[in-house]
């Protein structure tokens, strides 16, 4: 038993594995449903709505729903996205013991469950109701099963029997096929109310018994079917497993098993072997033999009972519950036994054959030719069977020996066993030797050309063995616990694996070279030029060099499957790039220890050679398989970190390199400059910028930052601390006036000695009304008389006298000591105080401050210099040997010295892989230059080489005036192209076909008012055409604006530019979500529409700007639906029936999450103020789930939804009886604000889709988009 999850609980009682997901679930005895995943081992959910024990639990197979059923007589249908029961189904009298869907549950939408009651009963969950009543067992029904594709059904009693049903009755009367008239029951036509109280006491005959199997002692537990021969079996309290076969008219018994101990809980078959699986509580799991009828494998478990078993539908995944939890495990290893022979060789084993895959003689999509080496024999106790874990687990090949081919098999049997085989390399099915057989604990692994070392499993020791499997040598291990040998990539080398460590150990000296850390080593795997070696743990990968010198460590949540290394020619990746598998995905690993997805997995794969883009792998079943990786990542990576910038480079022009993670990385890797190249979004592009110091970037992410209205002053703010802090002072002046930094900027104009900025300045703070900025501008100028101004403005008589004293403004001064004397000032104290600073020799006196004359009057400063690297220029970067490809294809003809520069033009060696090699790399040109010298092939064919020359500017001569004048041929003109090239009505507009264009409008989308589209079709008219001034005196010339000439005219292909972009719908989009967040209701209804009549004149460039633009077309609707249904909200606020039923219809609305969560909070709090306690927990359940509820900022909201949700499942009733059902999926009447539920006729807008339940709404305009008409079929819109 290999198990891969194990679980604390109480006692499980219902086992049931995810169809997909890695999900199990389990039902407990205290009442608790648990939701788990087993791959990270960790419970999802819990469901506690059951009073007792719950005794079965089923998974639907294409729905989000689970089936339980319990001692409290219930069964409960859960939604496990929505994390809450659907309903209940009562009917059962007694404790239910199983529940299951249908295996074809979408088309029979069917619940079976088996109580204590003595009956099986058959449920609609879609309908909610019981279809019948399976009657006629007279003991409690331990359980009941569907067959997997036949319409049967069996049970197991306490009564000793089991019972096989027949559903093929209620199948056709499901289906309306006619069913057969029983004479019993005479006409159908009978009363149906006696139906049904027959069904009630007596059960139907839509399900009739088939067979009735008696042959157990004791009351029977479980019984199942297999899942594709005619086979049962069954499981009881005799302690004895019973197989039995059916055919269409009887069914027998085929044999028993017999070794249980105690009371057989449960069986089941094996979905992919022929084995019957039963548990006990006699606290094992067996293994049975159903071609054998022995007993295979026996699992005991000390102290607990096991009662349930589960068996994953397309995995080899079996499920166990006992008394203290669960375990979910696999019988054997699924990983195909492998090991890498010479270049481009794999020897693995396929069941019982050992195969050569030679990768070398592979064609496009097939990975390489199998070749059978040998029949390998079954060994051990479990010889006489295919029993379980008798498959080889190990393959070792002799890498040391290049005359014959010798490979050591090893398994676990019988406590581990190797076997030798030998064979030769040039005809490897030829002649093979086995037969060289022993014990050992763990792989063997070869030493040398002819011997190999085997672990002794009794003593720990290692054994020297030659190749006639004869002992040489005894060499006791260096540490003890050593448990496993593993390869050590050189002759005379093994690898130790003791406890959680790695020990490199030479043989012949007995010496210790390296040791390592190392958790649950599980396996090794040495670079193809055996200097780095890969060591997979379970839940990581270690990296080190080939003394053991750990190099990386990197750890991951889910299992390591496997790893190779890269083996590719060229590109500088082999032996320096690991890519290993996990249970979903395709890793990489790099020796810095830098790491990264590549792709997802479908299914399990094991790699065992990676090349260039192409990953060749072995499946579970040991088929070889191809898939396709994207390395450049990795690669990019790679470069980065062996200082490759040229490759950089080429890599960043060249690759898709994108995400925040590569970003991020080159950040945290000190190379912003590179990340600048490929990032396209403004925020990001402009903080890569200020990292390098590229103020030229950084400043056009600034300007379309600032177009997105994004937080201006900061972004200008930093944009100038980085220019000043190199200089550049015209830029800083720039952002202090972006960020209106008056201050700053008037210091600014004083030290770079710009007195006129200086004075603008002055007269912008004397228009502010800033008093302190007039000032300190009047001083930074020296202006005197400006100061005294100011003072004497602000009420500062005293400073203004003596500033005007001081200064010599003895006007000023007169004026101020009056205007002090008429207020009864203090004028000779200030007049001393004017006479101190005057006379004053030293520095307290009084001086005038003139601002500083600028020394350098250049445009702007010698500003820090910021190094360009390499990195940085694009056009700097010189692709350093790019790659090795070029270098491998010019060595081809023997390097630099193969061309001779003399006259000889002898072969020079250049053989058809040279010429290849050269006509790849260089680039002849066009061929019209070179004149082939045939002339015309025509009637003159063979004429004399000797002919006289024709003079071909004679005939100038001739041309008189009575030839004529000859009109060149007119052309079209671009209007009349664009009209014939496109069917959208945008093109047809700009070529003036407005009634063309309202016709394209009227058949694809049904509009109908086209004053509301006026604007939109004059912007395409006016776009597509730019008027150019002639010369004096003439008119000027209109010239079209093609939107298809990047490369050349398109001639009478044209077609017009727009004037309309993707960029303009979505900043019109962002307009109308900024306006709805604030509570602008109007102004996002306006933004909308506005989207709206623009849509139909937007062209695409291909299929994923018309997807984002039909996606608009939807949010569109939906906001204009929700803001209609927010008025329709405050018109009927003293309605609390209407006002709830409006607050619920706007939850449904398709809004953005942060939207979505207002809107949950209002219609939360509307519910709960009119007591209408039952949607109101549901909006609250809802506004919980929504991600953005995890966060700090909503706390309130959060602790206020619990609240409300607790209170309203207390009081668990609605006050008013509302239209609107939560569970059931509704489109909106965009009209009347109702709910349209699927299957209720209703008409739809052509363009916008909003819905309309009202037939008298068809052929009228649609209230959502205002100009087209309701109820049309047409196309649809048409966006390029």
């Amino acid at each position: 038993m290999l198990t891969k999850f194990e679980s604390k609980s109480a006692r499980v009682k219902g086992l049931a594995f995810h169809p997909v997901r890695p999900w199990v679930c389990a039902s407990l005895h205290n009442g608790v449903i648990q939701l788990w995943d087993y791959r990270v081992g960790t419970v999802i959910d819990r469901f506690e709505e059951h009073d007792g024990p719950v005794r079965g639990v089923d998974f639907h197979l294409q729905e989000p729903l689970i089936v339980s059923g319990g001692d409290d007589y219930k069964i409960k249908v859960w939604d496990y996205k929505l994390r809450r029961c659907l309903f209940t189904l009562l009917g059962h009298l007694d404790y239910i013991r199983t529940v299951q869907f249908h295996p074809n549950a979408t088309q029979f939408p069917w619940i079976l469950s088996a109580s204590d009651d003595q009956t099986l009963r058959l449920w609609d969950f879609q309908r909610r109701t019981c279809l019948s009543v399976l009657t006629g067992h007279n003991h409690y029904v331990m359980c009941a099963a569907f067959h997997p594709s036949e319409d049967l059904i069996v049970s197991a009693s306490l009564d000793q029997t089991v019972r096989v049903w027949d559903t093929t009755g209620l199948r056709k009367k499901q289906m309306g096929e006619p069913a057969a008239v029983d004479p019993m029951r005479g006409h159908p036509g009978a009363s149906s109310a006696a139906m049904n109280v027959q069904a009630e006491l007596f059960g139907t005959n839509d399900v009739v018994v088939k067979y009735v199997l008696e042959g157990h002692d004791r009351g029977v537990n479980w019984a199942s079917f297999h899942p594709t021969l005619p086979l049962l079996a069954s499981a009881a309290d005799d302690r004895q497993v019973k197989l039995w076969r059916m055919s269409e008219t009887k069914a027998w018994e085929v044999d028993t098993l017999r070794g249980h101990a105690n009371n057989v809980s449960c069986c089941l078959f094996h979905p992919k072997h022929d084995l019957v699986i039963s548990n006990s509580e006699d606290r094992s799991i067996r293994v049975w033999d159903v071609s054998k009828r022995v007993g295979v494998q026996t699992f005991r478990r000390e102290g607990d009972r096991f009662w349930i078993l589960a068996a994953h539908r397309n995995q080899n995944l079996l499920a166990a519950g006992h008394d203290s939890g669960m375990i979910v495990f696999k019988l054997e290893r699924e990983r195909p036994a492998s090991a890498h022979g010479p270049t481009g060789k794999l020897y693995y084993v396929r069941g019982r054959e050992l195969f050569l895959h030679d990768y070398s003689r592979g064609q496009p999509g097939v990975s390489g030719v199998d070749v059978p080496i040998a029949s390998l024999r079954r060994v051990g106790q479990q010889a006489q069977t295919d029993g379980i874990g008798s498959a080889p687990r190990y393959l070792s090949y002799n890498q040391h020996n290049p005359s014959e081919g010798n490979i050591l098999v090893c398994s676990d049997v019988d406590g581990g066993t190797y076997e030798l085989i030998t064979f030769s390399l040039s005809n490897a099915s030829g002649s093979v030797t086995d037969g060289k057989r022993g014990s050992c604990l763990g792989p063997a692994v070869f030493l040398g050309r002819n011997r190999f070392a085997v672990l002794d499993r009794h003593q720990r020791q290692i054994v020297i063995k030659n190749l006639n499997n004869e002992t040489t040598k005894r060499v006791q291990p260096p540490v003890p616990n050593v448990d496993a040998l593993l390869e050590g990539g050189a002759s005379g080398r093994i690898i130790l694996r003791a406890e959680d460590r790695a020990i490199l150990f030479e043989v012949q000296s007995r010496r210790v070279l390296g040791e390592l850390a190392a958790p649950k080593i599980k396996n090794v795997i040495w670079s193809p030029d055996g200097s780095k070696v890969a060591i997979l743990c379970k839940y990581g990968v270690v990296i080190a060099n080939r003394q053991l010198e750990q190099l990386c460590s990197i750890s991951d949540n889910v299992r390591i499957k496997s790893g190779c290394w890269d083996v590719s020619p060229t590109g500088g990746t082999s032996s320096e790039l690991f890519i290993y598998t996990t249970l979903h995905h395709v890793k990489y690993c790099l020796p810095s220890g830098d790491t990264g997805t590549i792709r997802t997995l479908d299914a399990p794969l094991y790699a065992m050679r990676a090349v260039k883009d192409q990953l060749f792998c072995l499946d579970r079943e040991a088929r070889a398989r191809i898939i396709s990786i994207d390395s450049t990542e990795a690669r990019f990576k790679l470069a980065l970190a062996n200082k490759k910038y040229g490759q950089v480079m080429h890599m960043v022009k060249n690759s898709k390199l994108c995400g925040r993670a590569i970003v991020a990385y080159l950040q945290s890797k000190g190379f912003p400059e590179v990340a600048l190249h490929f990032v396209r979004d403004p925020k990001t592009r402009f903080r890569l910028a200020l990292a390098c110091g590229d103020i030229e970037a950084a400043m056009e992410s600034a300007f379309a930052l600032e177009q997105q209205s994004e937080s201006e002053r900061d972004i200008w703010g930093e944009l100038g601390s980085e220019a000043l802090r190199q200089g550049n002072h015209q830029v800083v002046e720039m952002s202090y006036q972006r960020t209106k930094d008056f201050d700053r900027l008037s210091f600014l104009y004083l030290i770079t000695g710009d007195t006129e900025k200086l004075r603008k300045m002055l007269k912008i703070s004397n228009m502010r009304g800033d008093i302190m900025g007039r000032y300190h501008n009047a001083l930074l100028l020296g202006d005197a008389a400006e100061r005294v101004a100011v003072l004497e403005t602000s009420g500062n008589l005293p400073l203004a006298f003596i500033c005007a004293s001081i200064h010599g403004l003895t006007d000023d001064a007169d004026r101020i000591k009056i205007a002090i004397e008429t207020n009864k000032g203090d004028i000779e104290t200030l007049t001393k105080r004017v006479d101190q600073a005057v006379g004053a020799t030293d520095r307290s006196g009084g001086r005038l401050l003139q601002p500083p004359t600028p020394i350098f009057r250049a445009d702007n400063w010698p500003t820090l210099e910021v190094q360009k690297t390499t990195l940085q220029d694009l056009s700097a970067a010189e692709p350093e040997e790019q790659a090795e490809e070029a270098a491998a294809a010019a060595n081809v003809g023997g390097g630099v010295d193969a061309w001779d520069e003399g006259d000889d033009f002898g072969d020079t060696g250049a053989g058809p892989s040279g010429v290849a090699a050269a006509a790849d790399d260089l680039d002849f040109g066009d061929d019209d230059a070179w004149d082939d010298d045939l002339g015309d092939l025509g009637d003159d064919f063979g004429a004399s080489e000797n002919a006289e020359e024709v003079d071909e500017m004679a005939g100038l001569a001739d041309l008189g005036d009575d030839d004529g004048f000859q009109m060149p041929v007119a052309g079209r003109p671009p209007a009349g192209c664009w009209a014939t090239n496109s069917s959208h009505a945008a093109d047809h507009v700009a070529a003036g076909g407005t009634s063309s264009a309202l016709q394209l409008l009227n058949r694809q989308i049904a509009a109908s008012d086209f004053a509301v589209v006026k604007e939109s079709m004059l912007g395409c008219y006016l776009g597509a055409m730019m008027s150019v001034p002639g010369v004096p005196g003439s008119g000027a010339m209109q010239m079209p604006l093609l939107r298809n000439d990047a490369s050349g005219h398109p001639g009478n292909d044209s077609l017009p530019r727009m004037y309309l972009a993707l960029k303009d719908l979505v900043a019109g989009i962002r307009n109308g979500y900024r306006f709805f967040q604030t509570g602008k209701f109007n102004d996002s209804r306006n933004a909308f529409q506005d989207i709206l009549t623009k849509i139909p004149f937007a062209v695409t460039k291909g299929r994923q700007e018309e997807s984002e633009v039909k996606e608009m077309l939807a949010i569109c609707r939906e906001y204009i639906t929700a803001i209609r249904i927010k008025g329709a909200m405050a018109e009927a606020a003293s309605n609390p029936v209407r006002a709830t039923e409006l607050s619920a219809y706007f939850t449904h609305c398709d809004l953005q999450p942060v939207h979505l969560l207002l809107a949950l909070r209002s219609a939360m709090g509307t519910a709960f103020k009119h007591k209408n306690y039952i949607v109101a927990a549901s909006f609250a359940r809802r506004l919980l789930e929504l991600p953005d509820m995890s966060s700090e900022r909503n706390a309130d909201l959060r602790n206020k939804a619990m609240k409300v949700r607790q209170k309203s499942e207390q009081m668990a009733r609605n006050e008013h009886e509302l239209n609107y059902d939560e569970t059931k999926t509704f489109q909106i009447d965009c009209k009347k604000f109702a709910p349209i539920y699927p299957g209720t006729p209703s008409e739809q807008c052509s363009y916008c889709g909003s819905s309309y339940a009202d037939a008298d709404m068809k052929n009228k305009i649609c209230v959502t988009c205002n100009f087209c008409t309701v109820g049309i079929q047409t196309l649809g819109l048409v966006t390029g």
